[in-house]
């Protein structure tokens, strides 16, 4: 497990961060996947927000990878399809979005896993949830994962980039200690430095206290699919 630290100056976190889930969007891209693409920016900003472009992300950038084009593509996007399709089914009103040849799944205030304030243990109601998903994941082996902790700006620099490294690595942790390999995950964390509305609002600072998960196709699921497509990419 691959652990990024930022040190970007970081704000904040209240109340409760609940883990959560809306609506599967964009929930077929098999036809997106025969488009040749270059990079998983479109993943990077859902699941970081505003800094892609940052070299610190280079990392992520390598760990997601470009988009595979052509016959593979296809192929790629239907087994990734499929493990959206799954995770919604499981998860009733997840916030489950196929981007490129990725999934980014959204944990927030509105869904059923969520923190207790100032916490970062994975409560018994969370638990719940996330044995669904680890489930899911389990069935889908050839994928790793991105785990991304956010905060809103209500606190200190300091003790908020640290809330959203121990949530984030929380869910890492319950994922790694119920039998999903280690080496699948990469971990970061960002404080308050990327939300994803506005701060100045109650219901924009529940949707910035989030962890957010990319869940991308490995090199081996890559690789099969290129050569079960005969492509030659």
């Amino acid at each position: 497990m691959k652990n990024i630290f930022k040190t970007l100056a970081v704000v904040a976190m209240s109340a409760t961060m609940l883990v959560g889930c809306e609506a599967t969007k964009n929930a077929n891209n098999k036809q997106k996947g025969a488009v040749i693409g270059a990079a998983g920016g479109a993943i990077l900003g859902a699941v970081i927000g505003n800094n892609v472009g940052s070299g610190d992300n280079s990392e992520l950038g390598a760990v997601i990878g470009g988009v595979v084009g052509g016959g593979a593509g296809v192929l790629i996007g239907s087994k990734m399809d499929k493990q959206a399709q799954k995770i919604e089914q499981e998860i009733p009103g997840a916030q489950v979005e196929r981007i490129d040849d990725g999934i980014v799944v959204t944990f927030d205030e509105n869904s059923g896993v969520y923190f207790d304030t100032a916490k970062y243990n994975v409560n018994a109601e969370s638990q719940v949830l996330l044995n669904k998903l680890i489930t899911v994941m389990k069935e889908y082996t050839q994928t790793n994962v991105i785990v991304a902790g956010h905060t809103d700006s209500v606190g200190s620099d300091a003790s908020n980039l640290t809330l959203s490294k121990n949530r984030a690595e929380a869910v890492t942790g319950y994922f790694v200690s119920n039998g999903l390999s280690a080496g699948r995950f990469t971990t970061v964390w960002y404080g308050e430095t990327q939300p994803a509305a506005d701060n100045s609002t109650a219901e924009g600072r529940a949707k910035n206290r989030r962890v957010a998960l990319a869940i991308v196709p490995n090199e081996q699921m890559k690789q099969d699919a290129i050569k079960e497509a005969g492509n030659g990419q």
